[in-house]
């Protein structure tokens, strides 16, 4: 069963911040932004980050906020008080490029995917599931406990699943 997401269960991540959890998270707000979920497949716990840039270029104060430092932090609170990860996969959701009308050559969405995407490789984690690009914002919903199941509500009313 999926929780409702204005259930009082569901936290919500903001901009730069990211929670391990094995209860529902969400994220909105996700224009130029990246959700990222690394969800561990075993334990069927998971973290979000809500990321708003490619690279800290060396600042540690919200690790959550950057693609170079957030998935590092989520490893690591993932596997807080474990000897060893069960398998973790990736899924990320947003990067639109929202004022394309302005510069098409500057577009921090692009940036954030392609980044976040490199460190991926960098890590080993692989992608399994993805909803980014074009030029719509997004809302979404992390269902840990139920596969890892993710719900997307996008700007024009749509609703998507990864």
């Amino acid at each position: 069963m999926i929780s409702d997401p204005q259930s009082p269960d569901v936290v919500y991540i903001g901009i730069g911040e990211l929670r391990v959890s094995s209860t529902p998270l969400a994220s909105i707000g996700l224009g130029s932004c990246i959700g990222l979920v690394l969800h561990d497949i075993t334990l069927q716990r998971g973290g979000l980050a809500h990321i708003m840039l490619p690279d800290s270029s060396g600042r540690t104060d919200r690790p959550g906020k950057y693609a170079d430092t957030a998935i590092s932090a989520l490893l690591e609170e993932l596997s807080s008080n474990r000897k060893k990860n069960g398998e973790i996969v990736a899924k990320m959701v947003g990067g639109a490029s929202m004022f394309s009308q302005f510069s098409e050559s500057i577009s921090i969405g692009r940036k954030n995917i392609e980044r976040t995407r490199q460190i991926l490789i960098e890590f080993s984690i692989p992608l399994c599931g993805e909803d980014v690009g074009g030029k719509t914002g997004r809302t979404m919903f992390y269902y840990p406990a139920n596969g890892g199941r993710i719900i997307i509500k996008r700007g024009d009313g749509t609703i998507g699943e990864i």
